[in-house]
């Protein structure tokens, strides 16, 4: 039977979707400026209900540690809950749910992210505990020796503790050796454990400074206010030089691939991690790469999911997703093996996958179905007063343009089936990747 009017008729209807979602997308609207000493400010107004939405983007992240301190950044994520001249300590959550908001903090590689959401009538407390722990945060014994055994905990249980442990940071270490990318977020457990308070407190001051530093503040509030009140609390810490940061640099030739082999008592199933060398946030190659990703393994429609999982039955889970950083990237491909089937023909199926986008690339429903994907995530990503908050921040910081929160997704609409063939063969026609495999051990 001729298949082409079913797959013209699904084309089509992806299509018609992608249309209605644009024509419900508001713009962003935004105010921004800067303060005297070089705080970074953008104002979005969204009176739709009475909630607001504030993020400090601090320019600092794992990749600007010294290797061998290695777990600052993400130490600090922790330690800015602790007190502040007028906070003490343990009650900077109590003050935002006793006011009936909510808070939280991430740290990556290149920044480390802190967000309130509050009631209209809070915004005020909001920025004034922002503004605390900027500058007036307490390095001191007590919140230093909590922290390191709360992250020591986290590591535990994220990486020394967890089944197929520490596969991301063994990718990082291979693939990007020799740069500030080459460890993880997470950081070393002895680094922390035999880092002084003076050096915790050199890298407060050389990070935590207004001119390293994007406030935002979306949501239901009177402008005039915010503005006065940001000044105010912001206005009288002083600007400093810009901080020193390790260079990147240039990534380290590879010669082939490298494979380790890793005997593991809490992993249920066996499993294969490969990690290929990807592209940077600023690359025009990126938004194919996310597209391809999507191509590859968002649903049981994607490729590698009816081919490995579906058809042949060899894997219970696969998948691919890029990590686009600054200045790099990888995108890895997973697969954890069913029971009792051979974890070498998984891999060999899998690599089939990939070798068929790079010598055949896709077809138009597939690129449609992804970039429909892919616009109801920008969409959804711009509904919440914080999700807007952090996209504003996410553009002036790596960009240096803030009005691309508007304007990014016609570059994904842009990509041809062509661009994800190209894209393709530059992230997986090679040999050069970091590849592991775990094994089920006992004990």
């Amino acid at each position: 039977m001729n298949q082409r009017p079913i797959v013209a008729i699904a084309v089509v209807i992806l299509l018609l979707g992608m249309t209605d979602a644009l024509a419900q997308y508001k713009p962003i609207k935004f105010e921004e400026y800067d303060l005297p000493n070089g705080l970074h400010v953008i104002l979005h107004e969204d009176h739709s209900a009475p909630v607001v939405a504030t993020v400090v983007h601090y320019k600092v992240g794992s990749r600007d540690e010294d290797p061998s301190r290695t777990g600052f950044a993400h130490f600090f994520e922790h330690l800015m809950f602790e007190a502040t001249d007028a906070i003490e300590r343990g009650t900077i959550d109590k003050l935002i749910n006793g006011a009936g908001g909510e808070l939280n903090a991430f740290t990556s590689q290149d920044e480390t992210v802190y967000h309130f959401v509050v009631p209209s009538s809070e915004v005020r407390l909001a920025l004034w505990i922002e503004a605390q722990r900027m500058r007036k945060l307490h390095v001191d014994a007590v919140g230093v020796e909590t922290q390191r055994g709360v992250v020591k905990e986290e590591r535990k249980n994220r990486y020394d503790n967890a089944a197929y442990g520490g596969w991301l940071e063994k990718t990082f270490a291979t693939l990007f050796e020799g740069t500030p990318y080459q460890w993880a977020t997470i950081g070393s457990a002895q680094h922390i454990d035999s880092a002084s308070i003076p050096e915790f407190k050199a890298f407060y001051d050389m990070y935590y400074r207004p001119n390293n530093a994007v406030l935002v503040v979306s949501g239901d509030f009177d402008p005039v206010v915010v503005k006065e009140t940001i000044a105010a609390y912001f206005g009288g810490y002083e600007r400093t030089s810009e901080p020193v940061r390790p260079q990147f640099g240039g990534l380290k030739p590879m010669t082939g691939e490298v494979r380790e082999s890793i005997d593991d008592p809490r992993a249920q199933l066996p499993g294969v991690f490969a990690g290929y060398r990807g592209v940077g946030q600023k690359d025009e190659d990126a938004y194919a790469v996310e597209l391809l990703s999507s191509i590859l393994s968002d649903g049981e429609s994607s490729r590698l999911y009816r081919a490995v999982v579906d058809s042949l039955q060899l894997a219970v889970q696969v998948g691919t997703n890029p990590f686009i950083n600054e200045y790099g990237g990888l995108i890895f491909l997973i697969g954890i093996a069913a029971p009792g089937k051979d974890l070498a023909e998984m891999e060999r199926e899998m690599d089939k996958v990939i070798e068929g986008v790079v010598t055949s690339g896709v077809t138009e429903a597939e690129l449609t179905k992804a970039k429909n994907i892919v616009e109801s995530r920008f969409i959804s990503q711009r509904t919440g007063v914080y999700q807007k908050a952090l996209s504003l921040s996410n553009y002036h910081r790596y960009f240096g343009n803030t009005s691309l929160v508007n304007d990014e997704l016609s570059r994904y609409m842009k990509v041809t089936k062509a661009d994800i063939q190209r894209v393709a063969k530059r992230l997986f026609d090679t040999k050069n990747r970091s590849v592991l495999v775990y094994r089920p051990a006992k004990g």
